[in-house]
Formats: structure tokens, sequence, C-alpha cells
């Protein structure tokens, strides 16, 4: 396949090297906001650089890739369904419903198969999750734990875009509870507060939040996430039932420790980034992607996905400015 990749910052530069080592794929064209990083970054991987997306998909690539800036995600896929691309998208769709039905929309009448990038389904650990929570080993869920730290905050150019705390980082959380346990949220009730870093004030969101989210069977989950974890990246999540229980994410680099004073001591830093700690879910997801654009695959997540995932984040913004529970419904 020749493949066309939107987008040379980090996450760009990490599906590129991935892409290149893809045996399906055989040659990788790029393009960026800033040509002269889309031709950096081609350099590197030995790929070949486009002026811009239109010049890529005109260039008569094979499939679409989109890494580039949350507020770019809506237009490229419309340029890829306008095209008749299979197309990946790094989350989210956009930051509201509306553009995001509008996305939806567009490729169902296009007819092309599209895959959000929610890399967590790919992750040994949560695949193994979802697969004890459905062969009904945990027994009755009864509470279920998140957890998304990260290690500092992100610039704030990319704060003043993010679409908050809830619709950006713990988009995520909301996606992997889904999918693990094979739920829907029903309800959720947020709150966030800046404790570390005021340039999210000046845009309206938190550094620090939680949320208790109640599912459909009426499942309890816990949420917590922080811009800042000076020991290391912490992406946790922990199921409890009433036969067993069970954690992803919990290993020696975990940047926690215990002060029992028998506890063992854990081994090793914890992980610098989400890229560290996701790289094998990042490659196992496009290597399936592959497969969905060669038409052997269904998209393992697709656009009705994300919305899914939206809007439960829009519902906790809700929450955390009105200061009370809110039902899914109400923003659905």
């Amino acid at each position: 396949m020749h493949v066309g990749l939107v987008g040379a910052g980090r996450i760009g530069a990490l599906h590129a090297r991935i892409l290149r080592a893809l045996p399906a794929v055989d040659e990788l064209t790029i393009a960026d906001l800033e040509p002269d990083r889309a031709a950096k970054l081609a350099a590197d991987v030995s790929a070949t650089p486009a002026p811009t997306p239109r010049a890529l998909v005109d260039g008569g690539v094979d499939a679409l890739v989109i890494a580039a800036a949350t507020p770019a995600h809506a237009e490229l896929i419309h340029l890829g369904a306008d095209a008749g691309l299979p197309t990946f998208c790094e989350k989210p769709i956009a930051l509201d419903l509306e553009t995001t039905d509008a996305v939806i929309e567009h490729v169902r009448k296009a007819g092309i198969a599209l895959q959000i990038g929610f890399q967590r389904r790919f992750d040994a650990g949560y695949r193994e999750a979802r697969r004890q929570v459905a062969g009904g080993e945990l027994g009755r869920l009864l509470v279920v734990r998140m957890a998304t730290h990260d290690p500092a905050p992100p610039p704030e150019a990319y704060i003043a875009v993010s679409g908050g705390i809830f619709r950006d980082l713990h988009i995520h959380d909301f996606d992997a509870l889904r999918w693990v346990t094979g739920q829907e949220v029903v309800e959720v009730y947020a709150d966030g507060a800046v404790l570390d870093d005021q340039a999210f004030a000046r845009y309206g969101d938190v550094d620090t939040a939680v949320a208790v989210l109640r599912l459909e069977d009426g499942t309890l989950a816990i949420l917590s996430g922080a811009r800042r974890d000076p020991l290391g990246y912490d992406v946790r999540m922990e199921l409890l039932g009433d036969g067993d229980s069970i954690a992803v994410g919990l290993d020696q680099r975990t940047p926690l420790r215990s002060v029992e004073p028998d506890a063992p001591a854990t081994g090793g830093a914890g992980y610098s980034d989400f890229v560290q700690r996701f790289e094998p879910a990042y490659r196992a997801e496009l290597a399936t992607f592959a497969e969905v654009a060669q038409g052997r695959a269904e998209s393992p997540c697709s656009g009705e996905d994300a919305r899914a995932c939206l809007v439960v984040a829009v519902a906790a913004d809700r929450s955390r400015a009105e200061h009370r529970p809110v039902r899914v419904e109400e923003v659905a």
C-alpha cells in the first residue's frame, strides 16, 4: 500500500516509523501544516514529503493516517471521505457533537472504513481485562477504578485547543471503560481544580480531575486525573468483582510506592510519556488498520465509538460546571 500520513509532530513521527516497518506498506508520503517539518520527517524515515494534505491525497495514496492536531481532524476525515480512502484518525474526531455527527454521516455516505485511534484497545493488559470480564472470571463487577496521570503539563498552546481535560486526556479512560466492561456510561458526576499550573485556568480548564461514572447495570467507576505526576506517566485500571479482582498497568514501573515496612520496592524509573508506555499498542493498532484498509478486517473502533466517548466527556464537563450529576442522555 501507499499510505499518506498527515501530521509530523511527536505522534506523527511515531506513526511514520511504525508505518515504514509494516510489511503491507511499501510507500509513505507525509504532509504537515509546516512543510519543512514534513520534509524533515520524510527524510528521517525514507518517505516522500507533500506540500499539503490535499496534494498528498491527490498524489494517489491508498489509505490516509491522520496524526495532526485535534482542530484539523474533522476536515481531514472529510478529505479522506471525499477521496474514498480508508482513514485512520487519532482521537477525537472533533470536540463537539455537531461536527462529529457531520463526519460520521459523511463517512457513512462515502462508504469508507474509519478507525479512530484509541490505542488502549490494543494494549495487552486492557485486552486481557476485557477477555476476563466477558468470560465472567471476575463474577459480578462491583467497582472499577481508573487513573490517568501525565508526568508534566502540555504546552500552553496545546492547552488552548485541547478541549479540556475530559475531552482530551480522559476520553481514553471513557473508551477503555466502555470497551473493557462492554457497558455504556449512563451518568457522570465530575469535578476538577487548578492545583499546579495556572495556564489551565486561563482557558477554563483544570489540571486535576475526578469523576464517578455509573454503568448500565449500576456498577460504579471512579476516575482520577492529573496533568503532573513527578514520578512518571501513570495509567491504570482496576476491576473489582465478587469473584476476582485484577489490575491493568500495575507493574514495576508504576509511579506509586508503598510505605508499608515489608512492601517490596518498585524497580526502575516510571514511564516518561504515553509513547513509551503504549508503543506496542500503537504498533498493533496500525497493523490492524493496514488490514482494515485492505478490506481484510472491520474497523475495531468506529466513529460511533468515538462519539459515545465524546458524549461522556461532554457530560463530565457539564457536571463540573453545574456541580451536579449529569445523565448522559441529557447531552447525547
